[in-house]
């Protein structure tokens, strides 16, 4: 009788490792085929979409501004690919999800200098700003704190946001590169979150670390959002903000799912293998979207979007010698006879 209950229970939903890809394969049936070919289509479209953008950027964009647009829009064909190679390849689901962690962990501080530039660049933006004040009430952290006193805009203040930026940058491929190490010795799993397994520490400080990182790209949108209208940062920093709730509110929502059993096992695949399965193919649907949408909004002459508000108007306006009139004379910066 405990043999015969044991073997009701499918043997792949009690196991913690995925499934190789010729098991996967060999489960699908005719639609799961289609399936695979339809998404494995959508990624080679978003990518070859993404290739002749970057042609496009680098034919007609500035230079200044060349690589910090290309790994931009890299960020939606990039997480394609790579949940692609993680549907193929169950087993790569780490790797391949690390990799476009660490991607879009440039892509925020790549967002950051993005909006920088299209002010002029530091300088320009220094000068045009020099009296107004950050507002840190804003989200991630800060968000519900509204008393919060502006921040005056300096060159210290603007070296503490892109540090806040690329302090991600850099600690990112560190905690993936230790991730790696302790997986390799049997210390790190990511279906293991108690206290004494590092997974959830390592999370933890991530999570941290990714909060730290996006305070800063709110605080910088707030400050230009109506200046750089005409560079359509709007629609921009939405098509940012869906890349990274999808690729890491999304993600965490179904592994948590998938974690609880919540998400059934399907044999070959596990419980939590499932769950990352299922997140695979709903993320290529979804980034194959943001890679059209991308190429629309990105996809501008920015000779033609230098409109009075967006130039260096304030500039050109106080080179102009203050005039005093007097007695009908006109002096220059100061009264006739002194």
């Amino acid at each position: 009788m405990e043999g015969e209950g044991n073997a009701t229970l499918p043997p792949p939903c009690g196991a913690s490792e995925p499934p190789f890809a010729w098991e996967l394969l060999g489960s699908l049936d005719l639609a799961g085929r289609f399936l695979f070919a339809i998404l494995t289509l959508m990624t080679l479209i978003a990518d070859l979409v993404f290739i002749e953008e970057a042609i496009y950027i680098y034919r007609k964009i500035p230079s200044s501004k060349r690589s910090i647009l290309i790994w931009i829009n890299a960020a939606a064909p990039v997480i394609a690919t790579t949940s692609c190679i993680g549907m193929w390849i169950p087993r790569s689901t780490m790797f391949t999800d690390f990799t476009a962690a660490v991607f879009f962990a440039i892509v925020i501080h790549k967002f950051l200098m993005m909006m920088i530039k299209e002010c002029g660049g530091q300088k320009l933006f220094l000068r045009r700003f020099e009296n107004g004040r950050f507002k840190i009430s804003t989200g991630p952290c800060c968000c519900c704190c509204l008393c919060l006193p502006g921040v005056r805009i300096t060159r210290q203040t603007l070296f503490w946001l892109k540090l806040g930026t690329f302090q991600f940058t850099f600690f990112r491929p560190v905690f993936m590169f230790l991730s790696i190490v302790l997986w390799t010795n049997g210390n790190y799993s990511l279906s293991n979150l108690s206290p004494e397994g590092a997974a959830i520490w390592i999370s933890c400080f991530v999570a941290i670390l990714t909060i730290i990182a996006l305070w800063p790209v709110g605080i910088m949108f707030q400050q230009v959002r109506v200046l750089l209208n005409c560079k359509k940062i709007i629609p921009k920093f939405a098509l940012y903000q869906f890349v990274l709730i999808l690729n890491h509110l999304q993600t965490a929502i179904i592994n948590i799912l998938a974690m609880q059993r919540i998400i059934p096992c399907a044999p070959p695949l596990s419980s939590s293998a499932r769950g990352a399965y299922i997140t695979h193919q709903v993320l290529i649907m979804e980034m194959f979207l943001i890679t059209l949408l991308s190429r629309v909004v990105y996809r501008r002459r920015y000779d033609e979007l230098e409109p009075p508000e967006c130039a260096c108007e304030e500039d050109g306006d106080s080179k102009q010698t203050p005039k005093i009139i007097f007695n009908g004379a006109v002096s220059e910066d100061r009264l006739p006879g002194f």
